[in-house]
């Protein structure tokens, strides 16, 4: 069985502690120096009374107090949770009363959120980025299993926040899987965090997977300005950026406006939304880089399945499954189909979680003798490569046909003068729903509404093809980078 996180990074760290860990302020930190600012707050977090099963939450950018507060916390068998210091005081307050914790670790500028939670009698503190994390007085709280190293708040595709418990054992089932399931993956091998910690996707590739394999990480507080990231992957010598697609467009966009291409970047692990393939070919082309595309969900720690090397990459693809998991191919009932069919994803192994925090009911719905329904509608090719066709929750039904965004949004993409394109289900009267697409132009008045419609209709199933096209700036983002289709769909 798979040890405890603290006992594999210490164990790593102790055989060579003048390893360089974590870049932070213009230089590496070695292992003993972060050893010792895990040792301080260890103290200083057994001072306060925290004990086993107790909860610490964390609003924090990326930063070296990340790390040393997992580590300390685990150390006397509490639990981290990491929550979204942008996601607004009162999505914090809700998530807060369901896991109950002990205090609130805040960096300096939360002040007003400090306030927020103390009128809640939530005991807070304020930490430096670069740590230790003080002592302060813990509220006495219900303890939860000691197993669990992390909870992740994640609002799914309801908008009420789930809190996903993720043990020791389910992280470092997904650390091992990836390990040997993805070549690049390797000791000494430099990664940038840059994506928000409070996210499994974020966390478990730019933090602990650096740390559990001796790769040393950059933690990035923000990927803008993107001049301090180019310095960052420069001075740092970064061969590994883990990102979502979104971030790839604006790497792209600097580059073709003269920024030079970090020079030593030779990877791009791209996940939490689906990778153009176009996009792909232009990044890799512009950068001189290999984008290895993956999937996963918080649930299940939270990769499923990445393309497994340079070589045996196959873009518009996530990949093959990661070593340990199983899987099956279902219908929207739950009956078994053939692997070879269109259908939604089941999985099961030592990366999935058990269930919802202190959440029998919505537990129930997803997970049932092991298996959990990942509500992804999904192909696998006879090479065992891993599609995703979208959300089932976001499949819009015209006249009765199931019509799939992705599909839709990849031939709109294919368009020169589209940057991006995403698709939503807007409801009609006759033929139930019909689709509308979004499309960000590559410039201002460069194609028509119009002509993108004639576009699809030359490509598509007349109904597939989008009713109407709206041309915006933007899209709705979360704080992972995920175009927020909802908040599309209240537009009509």
């Amino acid at each position: 069985m798979y040890p405890r996180l603290e006992e594999k990074i210490l164990s790593r760290i102790q055989k060579d502690p003048s390893s360089p860990v974590l870049w932070w302020d213009h230089r590496w930190w070695q292992g003993k120096e972060f050893l010792a600012l895990v040792e301080e707050s260890t103290r200083n977090l057994e001072k306060s009374g925290i004990t086993k099963g107790s909860r610490i939450v964390i609003f924090s950018p990326n930063a070296p107090v990340v790390a040393i507060l997992s580590m300390a916390a685990w150390r006397l068998g509490a639990t981290m949770v990491p929550l979204n210091s942008r996601g607004g005081v009162e999505a914090g307050k809700r998530i807060i009363k369901k896991v109950e914790p002990a205090g609130v670790i805040i960096h300096e500028g939360m002040a007003p959120l400090m306030e927020e939670f103390e009128k809640e009698h939530v005991p807070c503190v304020i930490a430096p980025l670069e740590g230790p994390v003080p002592s302060f007085k813990a509220a006495q709280t219900s303890p939860s299993d000691p197993r669990i190293a992390m909870i992740f708040a994640t609002s799914g595709s309801t908008g009420n926040p789930k809190a996903v418990p993720l043990t020791h054992g389910n992280l470092l089932g997904n650390v091992t899987a990836l390990e040997q399931g993805v070549s690049i993956i390797r000791k000494g091998i430099h990664f940038m965090n840059v994506l928000p910690n409070f996210h499994s996707y974020g966390y478990t590739v730019s933090v602990l997977l650096p740390l559990c394999v001796g790769a040393p990480y950059v933690p990035q507080p923000s990927f803008t300005p993107l001049q301090d990231t180019f310095q960052a992957l420069e001075e740092a010598e970064v061969e590994v950026l883990v990102a979502v697609p979104t971030m790839l467009t604006f790497l792209l966009g600097a580059v073709e406006k003269g920024m030079a291409p970090p020079a030593t970047l030779k990877y791009v692990v791209s996940g939490g939304e689906r990778l153009n393939p176009s996009l792909q070919e232009r990044v890799e082309k512009k950068l001189g880089i290999t984008i290895l595309q993956g999937y996963g969900l918080t649930e299940c720690s939270p990769v499923v399945s990445c393309n497994p090397s340079p070589e045996g990459n196959k873009p518009g693809t996530v990949g093959t499954f990661l070593p340990g998991y199983e899987w099956e191919i279902r219908d929207q009932a739950g009956n078994l189909l053939d692997p070879s069919e269109e259908g939604v994803l089941w999985v099961r192994g030592p990366s999935v979680t058990e269930g919802y925090f202190r959440d029998t009911d919505m537990s129930s719905k997803r997970f049932a003798n092991g298996w959990m329904n990942t509500g992804d509608v999904v192909r696998v090719d006879e090479e065992g490569y891993l599609s995703v066709l979208d959300r089932a929750t976001d499949l819009i039904i015209v006249g009765g046909f199931n019509v799939y965004p992705q599909e839709i949004e990849a031939v709109l993409n294919e368009h020169p003068q589209v940057k991006m394109a995403t698709v939503v289900g807007i409801s009609h009267h006759l033929t139930g729903e019909y689709p509308k697409a979004f499309v960000i132009p590559q410039e201002p008045h460069g194609i028509s509404a119009r002509e993108l419609i004639d576009f699809c209709k030359e490509r598509l199933a007349h109904y597939k093809v989008p009713r109407k096209v709206e041309f915006v700036d933007s899209f709705p983002l979360s704080g992972v980078g995920k175009v927020l289709r909802k908040e599309l769909k209240k537009r009509g």
